[in-house]
Order: C-alpha cells, then structure tokens, then sequence
C-alpha cells in the first residue's frame, strides 16, 4: 500500500481506502465492521469514509462501535463524514429543512456526527452536495469554523461543480478562512470527465486533491451483472432500485466482458483491473473501496499489486473499450 498527500494539504492517505455507503447497518453489523476494518488496517488502509445519512446515521454509529472495539491509538486512522441531506424527522419545518449547507445545520451536523462516532475530532468533513439556496460564503465561513473550534481538520466537497469549487475556495482565501482541500467525485471507466475534463485546471489551481467513490460502478465492473440482477446483490435491493439501468445496461456489461480478458492476461480479476485503474491517476489521493464481507474486501484490496501492472500499452487497451461508453 502506498500512501499520498491529500491534495496540497500535509496529510497523507492510503491509495486505497475503506467506504460504509449501503454496506453499514444494513448488510454489515458493528462486528463485522471491526473485522473488516481491523483486515484493512493489516493491509495498509489508514482512510474509513462515511456520511451522516448513510443507513440514517446508523452506519456513522457501527463505524464508531467498531473504532471504540478496535482500540486504534487516534493518529493511526484517518475518518471522514458528509453533511447535506440532514436526519431530521421529516417535519416540514424551514428551519430543519434536508438538503441544505445553511449555517445552523452544519454547526449542529457536526456535533451529531461526532457523538455516533464517539469521536473528538474528525479529520475530513465534506459538503455532501452544493446548496443553491444558501451562500457560499455562509456555507465556507460554518466549514472553516469547524477547523477553527477543533472539531474537524480539513474540509471539502462532494460532486461539487469546477465552478462552485472555485468559487468556494476564492472566497476562503479572501478572508483568509480555512479552503476546501478535497472533492469527492465518482469516478470510474464509465464516469470521468469530471474527474479528467471539468477539474483539470484545480489540480494546479488550488490543488485540489480527489478522495474517489464507486470505482466499481456499484458493481457493474465486477461483471456479475453480465446476465442480469442476481439475488443478493446491490442492484436487486429495493433502496438501491434507481441504479438497476445503469447495471442492466447491454453495452456496458459487453465492455465488462471484454476487460476480463484484460484482467486475465494480468493475472487479476475485473474488479481489481478497474480499482487499479482508478488509483492509477496520479490526481486521486484515495479510492474508497466497499465490502459487505471480508472476503470482498481482501480481493478489492488486492488492486495494490494491479496498479504497477497498468503500462501505457495496457491503459490504452483499456481505454480503448471503455471511453466510448464513459460520461
């Protein structure tokens, strides 16, 4: 496992980390969690994410009985949330409105978060989305008071546009507020251009750094979704029903099909191919990874030994299938 800056930032990061999006709470339970965590730490990981509405705040609290199972001295681990889409009652009430980076909601967001977690700090905070009915400025002056009050060490964003990134990050250097240091974008071969097109100029801008997410296109680049949905699997939960056309799609299950030839001349399976070529990009810092069992996550983190093998000859036969079919 090698380990990179975060963006500009001193904080260095795993290539490869661990996520707890729909696997905590509803497929892995706090002892499941340690295990897999503790089998991450063993290889190397030293990132977790999470976000304070997977499973409904549930998955913020597995990750933290875990932790607290674990014993791991604070410096050893890297941990992140995501604040947008709130975990109020459902009221329609403006003041406790979802999807929102107003102020109020922030400031309490993070005391939440902490609490589930059973932590003094977490270290990477994101906007989980933008918020178009709230400033930028009121939205960066909460984030960068969480730094100031030591409750979080870094902050970033989350399927933010170029545009909104910039924006955040001029109005952070003008009042001299902590900036935004990270974004978190899918990122995947059949989803780049924002990655590769949209940010290209906020590497050297502001150098901005990438912590990924769904480097397998929920499962697509597994090639189990090859001759439909199989029982079990993310795409036939009833929650995750709006990804089934994109797993189901004909062409893109073809092109699965031929990077497993790929991936067997290099002595790998699909998943590993495509988690390797993720990490590949020297932009990412960290590609989080998900498991809903152990032996999952040790064949997802066997992408390490993959990268190395990734030549331009290779990148290029890859590319050559999956770029026409990529957005």
């Amino acid at each position: 496992m090698q380990y990179r800056r975060l963006g500009r930032s001193g904080l260095q990061v795993s290539e490869l980390s661990l996520g707890s999006w729909v696997t905590y709470h509803n497929q892995v339970d706090a002892n499941a969690a340690t295990e897999m965590l503790a089998a991450a730490m063993d290889a190397g990981v030293n990132f977790f994410d999470n976000a304070e509405a997977y499973a409904g705040g549930q998955s913020e609290v597995v990750m933290g009985q875990a932790f607290k199972a674990l014993k791991w001295p604070r410096l050893n681990y890297v941990v992140s949330t995501k604040f947008f889409w709130g975990l109020d009652d459902g009221a329609a009430r403006p003041v406790n409105r979802r999807n929102t980076l107003n102020r109020k909601y922030l400031s309490q967001a993070i005391d939440g978060s902490l609490a589930r977690m059973g932590l003094d700090f977490i270290d990477l905070v994101y906007c989980h989305r933008s918020d178009p009915a709230t400033p930028i400025e009121e939205t960066v002056q909460a984030m960068s008071d969480m730094i100031t009050q030591g409750k979080a060490l870094y902050w970033g964003t989350s399927e933010w546009s170029a545009d909104d990134i910039r924006a955040a990050w001029e109005i952070a250097d003008r009042h001299h507020l902590h900036k935004p240091v990270m974004e978190q974008p899918q990122y995947h071969l059949f989803h780049r251009k924002r990655v590769e097109q949209e940010y290209a100029r906020l590497y050297e801008d502001i150098g901005l750094g990438l912590t990924t997410w769904s480097p397998l296109a929920s499962g697509l680049l597994t090639g189990k979704y090859k001759d439909g949905i199989p029982s079990g699997s993310r795409g036939a939960m009833q929650s995750m029903g709006f990804l089934a056309k994109g797993l189901s799609d004909a062409a893109r299950n073809q092109a699965v099909a031929q990077l497993e030839g790929i991936a067997a001349e290099l002595g790998c399976q699909v998943a590993q191919l495509a988690i390797a070529w993720a990490a590949k990009n020297p932009r990412v810092s960290s590609v989080i990874t998900g498991a809903s069992k152990l032996s999952q996550l040790q064949s997802n983190l066997g992408a390490v030994d993959v990268i190395g093998k990734l030549t331009p000859e290779v990148m290029a036969k890859i590319d050559a299938i999956s770029t026409p079919l990529a957005q």
